[in-house]
């Protein structure tokens, strides 16, 4: 009797124990979510880039311009503007080389417009952002699956790339007789959100071809992605950070116009054609995807060679301190960060509708305004301008360098550092191994740069090592 009661006994206190002890893991449970919450709803957008150093208005003075001329393109005619900025476009409609409706690029881009900026000695291409009214747009974003593509060594983007293919196709010939033309203009592109993503490969397009436009200086090329899409990997991000510049606003109540932003674009590595699927319910998927990266290590998301970012240096818009308590005049803050790349999402209620060109380049004009109050150096000779271009791009090249370094350090998939004497790497090497005949399109060339492996997966063709 004894024996069967020690058999009730010892099974019940251990049912019991238990039992107790699930009320335990609840409050650890309720306690830690808790915990993530209040560091969520703490986080700001500053934090991004609070080690960051300050821009110059050198450096940013082309962002406003860029950004209205991207609104330009939203005009059915520039002589008889009907939305125009206060200021206007600051637009010469005689300098107009071309504007394509949607009609020219038969839904497989995005409009955009050609212009000759005489007083910037600058070529520039913008394209315009998501349409939401059009069915093109939505294709567009939709076709592409996470590592579907790879590119120059690093994943893309596949349907941005492929628009990037159909816009260079168009203009070839115009951007070549007006690069030959004038030989000491830049060639700028610039777009907004989904044109942004379709800027930055278009200028990595350029860059990889740039015998093919007259033996293009890669100085001369230059992108800046207004709200950039997350369009690259990170290698190709940190590579081509000379080149391509990403603007990311983060502003705060404004009593004119009522701002509050904290873009969510840059920020969540949700595909492209996730986010547009779940229109309706994108609060819930941002949430869901920030609830998921939360737990997910720093290392593990460098290690995805096919996790996507905004590419290039980026140019961070601050100015909304903690809880909107207050504001502080708009801040610039500029880097090429590998590790900690835009990579939480900001819990805020204006991270969907306040994604605007229009907002991004008040506060872009604004922030600019500030900088050259307090940077009388623009005033300067020009000698001293030029002195001060070369220390500016000077230290822009020691930044990328490091970038590239820590990229490597941090066993970035695909990263490497470009040799200085002579021995480059086979993606380098490919800059001008690939001919551009008459009759064949770009949007050709760049499907010729795959090839099939043995397993039949089609992989990035790579050129013949220079011995």
């Amino acid at each position: 009797m004894f024996i069967n009661l020690y058999c009730y006994v010892v099974p019940f206190k251990a049912k019991m124990s238990i039992l107790c002890g699930i009320p335990l893991l609840e409050c650890v449970y309720c306690i830690a979510c808790a915990r993530w919450a209040w560091k969520r709803c703490l986080y700001t957008a500053g934090h991004d880039s609070e080690t960051w150093g300050v821009a110059t208005a050198q450096e940013f003075e082309p962002v406003p311009r860029l950004c209205r001329y991207i609104l330009a393109v939203y005009e059915d005619d520039l002589k008889c503007p009907l939305w125009e900025p206060p200021g206007g476009y600051g637009i010469n409609p005689d300098w107009l080389i071309v504007k394509r409706t949607y009609d020219d690029t038969c839904p497989r881009a995005p409009p955009y417009l050609l212009y000759l900026d005489h007083n910037h000695a600058d070529i520039v291409l913008a394209i315009r952002g998501l349409n939401l009214a059009s069915q093109k747009d939505y294709v567009l974003l939709l076709d592409n699956k996470l590592g579907q593509r790879k590119f120059d060594g690093g994943y893309v983007h596949n349907g941005l790339l492929k628009a990037a293919g159909v816009v260079l196709d168009a203009e070839y010939d115009t951007l070549k007789n007006l690069l030959e033309q004038y030989p000491n203009y830049t060639l700028t592109f610039t777009g907004h959100s989904l044109g942004s993503g379709i800027a930055a490969l278009l200028t990595i397009v350029v860059v990889q071809n740039r015998d093919k436009l007259g033996n293009l200086d890669r100085k001369r090329v230059r992108c800046y992605s207004i709200a950039p899409a997350r369009c690259m990997s990170l290698n190709l991000a940190v590579r081509y950070a000379d080149i391509i510049n990403s603007v990311v606003l983060q502003a705060t109540f404004n009593p004119d116009y009522s701002l509050k932003q904290d873009d969510f674009l840059p920020r969540t590595a949700t595909p492209l054609e996730d986010i547009f699927k779940s229109l309706f319910c994108l609060p819930c998927l941002l949430c869901l995807r920030c609830i998921k990266d939360t737990f997910t290590s720093e290392e593990k998301k460098i290690k995805d060679p096919r996790r996507l970012y905004a590419p290039g240096r980026l140019y961070h818009i601050v100015e909304r301190k903690l809880f909107r308590c207050g504001r502080f005049p708009p801040v610039v803050k500029t880097a090429v960060p590998v590790d900690g790349r835009f990579e939480h999402i900001v819990l805020s209620c204006n991270a969907i509708s306040d994604h605007a060109i229009i907002w991004i380049e008040r506060e872009a004009k604004r922030a600019l305004d500030l900088m050259l109050e307090k940077d009388p150096i623009m005033e300067i000779p020009a000698k001293q301008k030029m002195e001060r271009q070369q220390s500016l791009a000077k230290e822009h090249g020691e930044q990328h360098e490091a970038a590239l370094h820590r990229a490597v350090k941090l066993a970035v998939p695909h990263a490497f550092i470009p040799s200085r004497y002579g021995t480059f790497h086979d993606s380098e090497t490919g800059e001008s191994s690939r001919k551009h005949t008459p009759g064949v399109s770009w949007d050709d060339l760049i499907e010729s740069l795959f090839e099939k492996d043995e397993s039949g997966h089609i992989v990035f063709k790579k050129p013949h090592s220079i011995v």
